[in-house]
């Protein structure tokens, strides 16, 4: 199982996030994920990590399709995935919260499986072979095709329920989970996922798994500070049903034996004091690393 690194969303330069990047890569992480928030724009950040950073993996955890047409959102990810060359950038995307799609981008959350539908529809017809999308649906239009001479990037979506995991499985390479249990990946996601992708020919897809991590020696204290700090997101109602399906209150309860349920990348978001931290990016540095 490949072990990648969350990098945050909260560079506040280029340069901040290529010194993320490159430490990651010393670490020996196999993969750095940049989450797109209101600080630098996580695609073109990522266009210069690629090209300044060559030995580790790139990823979007994720970026929200509100506001993202699939056309320039496309040749935005092929220009990442020419600064990066094959196989190494792969493009996450989500519908997010509905607090933030309908009070930060005035979209009704109503129609947030539509318009995912729709998008994901597009970006794998622009990724494609043919490069091309003609599409005229409920909430989107598109005609175009990508010109460039640059590998398609892989398409990951963020999906929790049924009808999202659906997508995934139909239009993607796999999935990107944040907050979700063992329990709930071996139950639910993993098989709803591969069904899917059976359905639509598609390859065993990807299941990259986002947990909090911290290797400490105060195990209680730790839970606690980490429990504290997740305790605004395991509000968010998709958060939230997550942790009911896997049976626990609190996020910090999700700790997985997750190779065995069906994951194929842990996403760490590594959690604690600087010690704690340190220690932990060691610890999975070498776990990435084989060791």
């Amino acid at each position: 199982m490949r072990i990648s690194l969350f990098g945050g969303h909260d560079s506040a330069t280029v340069d901040e996030a290529v010194d993320r990047a490159r430490t990651a890569a010393d670490d020996g992480f196999d993969a750095i994920w940049l989450a797109q928030g209101f600080h630098l724009d996580a695609l073109t950040a990522l266009a210069v990590v690629a090209n300044r950073v060559p030995d580790i993996d790139l990823g979007t955890a994720v970026v929200p399709i509100q506001g993202r047409h699939p056309l320039p959102l496309a040749l935005q990810a092929v220009t990442v995935a020419s600064a990066a060359g094959r196989g190494r950038f792969s493009l996450g995307v989500g519908v997010t919260h509905q607090p933030v799609s309908e009070h930060t981008f005035g979209f009704p959350y109503s129609s947030a499986v539509q318009l995912c539908s729709e998008e994901l529809e597009c970006l794998a017809g622009l990724f494609g072979p043919e490069r091309s999308a003609d599409h005229d649906g409920e909430l989107l239009t598109v005609r175009g095709t990508l010109m460039a001479d640059a590998p398609a990037p892989g398409l990951l979506a963020a999906a929790l329920g049924p009808k999202m995991l659906e997508l995934a499985g139909r239009f993607t390479d796999g999935t990107v989970t944040w907050m979700t249990g063992v329990g709930t990946i071996a139950r639910d996601v993993v098989p709803r996922l591969a069904e899917a992708a059976r359905w639509a020919e598609r390859p065993q897809p990807r299941v990259v798994v986002g947990l909090p991590v911290c290797v400490t020696d105060d195990v209680d204290d730790a839970r606690d500070r980490i429990d504290d700090a997740l305790t605004g997101p395991s509000q968010l109602a998709s958060y939230r049903r997550m942790l009911e399906a896997e049976g626990v209150t609190r996020p910090v309860d999700l700790v997985a034996k997750l190779e065995l349920a069906g994951a194929s990348e842990l996403l760490a978001s590594v959690q604690g004091s600087p010690e704690e931290r340190a220690r932990t990016r060691r610890f999975l540095g070498q776990l990435a690393r084989g060791g």
